[in-house]
């Protein structure tokens, strides 16, 4: 049965001891997060083994290093990061950035960290 989801329907949890995440799909095929990036924070550099993710900002700028390239990314932009590529989000802005990490597969328990 479909639903309509949002933030506010959906399974929260914190990740970075800051951040906020809410699944707003979660399949062993496709995950869709919606995540809030406060001013300063950052995950750790890591790469998923089968998932690839694509990065949308909603609102705010995050900064993307994907196989050491640095994006900056502003609300209405996004990127791809391929399978097996390292990559990292930060915000270095001071402005909460919320954006839709989309994983197909999912990548729960597909991460491993670099640093």
């Amino acid at each position: 049965m479909s639903k309509v989801v949002s933030i506010d329907n959906t399974e929260h949890y914190q990740w970075g001891g800051v951040c906020d995440g809410w699944h707003l799909a979660a399949t062993p095929n496709l995950s869709v997060i919606q995540e809030r990036v406060p001013p300063g924070a950052q995950e750790a550099k890591h790469f998923h083994h089968f998932a690839e993710q694509f990065f949308y900002i909603l609102a705010g700028q995050a900064q993307l290093e994907i196989d050491g390239e640095v994006l900056k990314l502003n609300a209405g932009q996004g990127a791809q990061v391929s399978a097996k590529t390292p990559h990292q989000l930060k915000n270095v802005s001071s402005e909460v950035v919320s954006m839709l990490v989309i994983s197909t597969p999912a990548s729960h328990g597909d991460r491993t960290t670099l640093e």
